[in-house]
């Protein structure tokens, strides 16, 4: 599977799936104009990834400064398959990282950690 990397822009995350590496990146701000559109080929990308991932470890790297509700969903979704495939017996490691000065992009990092049952969650502070 080829990699899939995307630029960031004004409203969307960088986006670096790194399917041989097994490592997972969105950083930035992530406000699309139709979330959809934007994340269902990473949905679709790292569905076809999972179910090819029996066994072994993979690490998705949560770097935003911002996010819109429509955007947590997403988010919410793409944890969701991560805690997926670690409940199937794969090592996942989540890492949230936040800036030490936002308070709340670190209190959305506990939560979406709270939701994960399977998967290793880090949260983790940006070096700035």
């Amino acid at each position: 599977m080829d990699a899939l990397e995307l630029p960031a822009t004004v409203r969307t995350p960088q986006v670096s799936f790194n399917f041989s590496d097994n490592r997972f990146r969105l950083v930035g701000e992530s406000y699309p104009e139709d979330v959809s559109s934007f994340y269902n080929p990473l949905f679709d990308a790292l569905d076809e990834y999972l179910e090819g991932l029996a066994s072994g470890q993979c690490r998705f790297d949560f770097e935003l400064i911002y996010f819109n509700s429509s955007s947590a969903k997403a988010i919410m979704l793409l944890m969701g398959k991560l805690d997926e495939a670690a409940s199937r017996g794969c090592q996942v490691d989540v890492y949230w990282f936040y800036d030490p000065e936002d308070n709340t992009m670190e209190e959305l990092g506990e939560d979406f950690g709270e939701d994960l049952r399977d998967a290793n969650f880090i949260l983790e502070k940006m070096v700035v």
